[in-house]
């Protein structure tokens, strides 16, 4: 969320970096982090190289690297966008159970109008798997916190009364996060029978007691 200025005194630049300097520079790094979702959703990290992400946009491979060091730097930067954009989209909350499920289940659905963002999620995460991938500690990380979330969440309803018996948090927010991979997965490839939304407002249903 961008911040703004309650004082009518505005801020001098940065010393030889003009105003229209950096909107330029940021707008290219939004350009370059736009075709290098598109190069790894399409052909995997290892597959799509950086020379592939500077041709889309007009760039040399040397221009590229001075906005992005690394193409490791670059994969990391295409994921948190995707991931802030995903959940700030959703408006998930933490502090409540039931709102958070329901951002989730919004999430689940925003995400069925971006299908090149469920796939570069699905690409990179199966690639990730393996240790050696520049993104295996980042999903590690993603999915502890995915769950912890989940967690949090089913926790809320359990100590409301309507996590149903024999369900525990825990399990519960592992089986949220393997049902949302599954479908991801299952609607790339069948766009039209597979309803991500509904399936998993039907299996909160199955778990509480509550209402989505």
């Amino acid at each position: 969320m961008t911040e703004i200025a309650t004082n009518t005194v505005a801020r001098e630049p940065r010393r030889g970096r003009p105003r229209g300097s950096y909107a330029k520079t940021e707008s290219r790094r939004q350009e370059i982090l736009a075709a290098a979702f598109e190069v790894f959703s399409t052909s995997g990290y290892r597959a799509g190289s950086i020379q592939d992400i500077a041709d889309k946009i007009g760039l040399t491979k040397t221009g590229l690297l001075h906005h992005f060091p690394s193409k490791e730097a670059l994969l990391e930067a295409v994921l948190t966008l995707r991931d802030e954009d995903s959940w700030a989209a959703a408006g998930i909350v933490t502090d409540n159970g039931l709102e958070t499920l329901n951002g989730i289940i919004r999430l689940v659905h925003n995400n069925t109008t971006v299908p090149g963002l469920v796939a570069l999620h699905c690409v990179l995460s199966a690639e990730s798997t393996d240790p050696t991938h520049p993104a295996h500690e980042y999903f590690k990380r993603r999915y502890d916190w995915v769950r912890d979330v989940g967690g949090q969440a089913f926790a809320d309803l359990d100590r409301r009364g309507t996590l149903r018996h024999g369900v525990t948090p825990s399990a519960a927010a592992r089986q949220l996060v393997a049902l949302m991979d599954g479908l991801q997965v299952q609607w790339l490839l069948d766009n039209e029978s597979v309803d991500m939304a509904g399936e998993l407002k039907s299996f909160l249903g199955s778990i509480t007691t509550e209402s989505f």
